[in-house]
């Protein structure tokens, strides 16, 4: 059954059940380089080591493992830039369905390969919003497919939120979180698991300068969307959702946003020093930790590396840095 309210913490755990098995329990690891940087002691949920390279593949798992066989049956569609498009395609894959796939015409070229290795069927639109709903629903239209969003959906909040979960017994008393926030899937989950299972532990949420909507709809207080958005993280363009907003509104400390630079010198870092994959939207809570260490300082903080879906052919920091 579809959850149709904020998942409690009995929907969590029948959350975790339902995809043990289909997904990776994620190692955490540290770097003491970075815990002296930072001056705390840090823990890296490694999401880029999740089935289709990021946590989305929880997520995704759980809505579809909530779906009757008749809906099953008439297949999944969603519009995503790349991570929620390969975990749904690699989901319906394994509920032997079809998913359907409406990606922006300038997505990275690695993200379409892995969405058509699945399986996916895609189809193309304009790099905004507008033309991502309009197409998608074009698609629904023809082929009676159930929508599966990849951030406004309870039942994909309470898939993210396992990720945060298995965190809290990798390591020690967290303090802090840091989280990424595009659409605010990821953080909501994270939110609410630690609302339920940790709730001292203060959760901050990590935003590029050039797609700010989620730092400025905090501070307003007001839904505000992303215009023009302006970053390197492709996988953090997209606005918050009618049902992420209010949760992170009542559960997150603070958000913080990094530039652009800051984030590639954050992702070369952990290339370099770490020697494990991730992509720019993963980068964006470790800038975080590494240039506003001040509220960090001697705390376990724990960090959700979001995934590792990167074009490995053309990293950014060759230019850049």
């Amino acid at each position: 059954m579809k959850l149709t309210n904020v998942p409690d913490k009995n929907e969590l755990f029948a959350a975790r059940e339902r995809i043990r098995g289909l997904i990776h329990e994620t190692a955490v690891l540290t770097s003491s380089l970075l815990n002296a940087i930072t001056g705390s002691n840090i823990y890296l949920k490694c999401e880029n080591f999740q089935k289709a390279g990021a946590f989305k593949s929880r997520g995704a798992t759980h809505a579809l493992s909530l779906l009757s066989k008749d809906e099953l049956a008439m297949g999944v569609a969603t519009h995503s830039s790349g991570n929620h498009a390969q975990a749904l395609a690699r989901a319906a894959k394994l509920l032997n369905t079809k998913a359907y796939i409406v990606m922006p015409d300038n997505a990275p070229a690695v993200k379409i390969a892995a969405v058509r290795q699945y399986g996916g069927i895609i189809s193309f639109c304009k790099p905004n919003l507008a033309d991502r709903e309009a197409t998608l629903a074009r698609v629904i239209s023809e082929t009676s497919a159930i929508e599966v969003h990849p951030y406004n959906n309870y039942d994909v909040i309470a898939g993210q939120a396992t990720a945060s979960m298995e965190m809290l017994g990798q390591m020690p008393n967290p303090d802090y979180i840091l989280c990424p926030v595009g659409g605010g899937g990821l953080l909501s989950g994270t939110l609410l698991s630690m609302h339920y299972f940790s709730p001292h532990t203060k959760v901050i949420a990590c935003e590029p300068e050039g797609a700010n909507d989620a730092w400025q709809s905090f501070h307003t207080g007001k839904l505000v969307p992303s215009t023009q958005p302006d970053t390197i993280a492709d996988g953090l363009l997209t606005s918050l959702g009618s049902l992420t907003y209010p949760i992170i509104k009542e559960h997150v400390t603070d958000i913080l946003t990094v530039t652009d630079v800051q984030i590639i010198e954050a992702m070369y870092f952990v290339f370099e020093r770490l020697k494990i994959v991730i992509e720019p939207s993963s980068a964006v809570a470790v800038a975080v930790a590494m240039q506003r260490p001040d509220f960090l300082q001697n705390k376990n903080v724990g960090i959700i590396i979001s995934g590792g879906n990167v074009d490995l052919r053309s990293l950014p920091w060759i230019t850049v840095l």
